[in-house]
């Protein structure tokens, strides 16, 4: 067991998502930023469906129960093992007892905790991600825990990485969405010639950007949408669906960011500035 003696900002459990529900409502959820996550799994040669542990803005105080190994990516949060420093994208093992702590937020926003064999809490609809109503909690609290499987000898391929991950880049790859066609010469000029910065409305479900551009009057019914859809309000505001996003909207879906964008973006924070870059 993982022991979570301060759970930090906001703390889940998640996989790759949970797949062949959207049809009845139920999001993928998932990791946000699924490169992240896919290179600490692999680096502890798990399958890349393995669940881990996704951290907020603000890590947690963890106490391990039994021997594994663990490895840590995505955001540095200036994390240490028995209060000494370690690092992302290496491959640590750790013992009975061991306390995982961490400090302060030096860049990117989301962080993944990866153990040998995957986190094991109960699958619910083919996936461990945490999804409240469909799993009983949202997120996990001070005082819960986590299970895993004791491992106490592991010779890894890959001991560790050296991951350049840019997470100042502003620019976001996109598609046109379905409705792209309704966007008027100005609205195109305001779309790709300016940045936008991260409102404080930003979570799993959705990020709304700060700056509007020109409204529109388009109406349409109600139809499908999926993480990276980007959705037009009648005001002119800018909503980037994410993991945890409803399946169906009602407002235009002028852009479709590409998978990597969804992972770019999931690092950013309140504050942060991005842009759009067709493809």
């Amino acid at each position: 067991m993982i022991k979570v003696l301060k759970s930090g900002f906001f703390m889940t459990v998640q996989d790759v998502g949970r797949f062949g529900y959207r049809d009845i409502g139920v999001p993928v959820s998932g990791v946000m930023d699924n490169d992240s996550a896919a290179k600490a799994n692999k680096l502890l040669d798990n399958p890349k469906e393995a669940a881990l542990l996704e951290i907020t803005m603000t890590g947690p105080t963890l106490q391990f129960e039994a021997p594994t190994y663990i490895c840590l990516s995505g955001a540095f949060l200036s994390p240490t093992l028995n209060n000494e420093p370690i690092g992302n994208y290496q491959v640590i093992q750790v013992t009975k007892g061991d306390i995982l702590s961490y400090g302060r937020l030096e860049k990117g926003f989301r962080s993944y905790l990866a153990i040998k064999g995957g986190i094991q809490t109960d699958i619910v609809m083919g996936s461990r991600s945490q999804y409240h109503p469909v799993t009983p909690n949202k997120c996990l609290k001070d005082g819960s825990s986590v299970a895993y499987e004791e491992t106490v000898s592991f010779e890894p391929a890959i001991s560790g990485l050296k991951v350049d991950r840019k997470f100042e880049e502003e620019t976001l790859e996109v598609y046109k969405g379905p409705e792209f066609s309704i966007l008027s010469d100005a609205q195109l000029g305001s779309l790709f010639g300016k940045s936008f910065s991260i409102s404080e409305k930003n979570n799993r479900m959705a990020y709304q950007l700060g700056e509007l551009i020109q409204g529109h009057k388009h109406s349409m019914l109600t139809s499908g949408t999926m993480p990276g859809t980007v959705q037009f309000t009648p005001a002119g505001r800018l909503i980037i669906l994410m993991k945890d996003g409803q399946t169906t909207g009602g407002y235009p879906r002028i852009l479709q960011l590409s998978e990597d964008s969804i992972c770019q973006l999931a690092q950013k924070k309140f504050g942060d500035t991005i842009s759009f870059k067709l493809l």
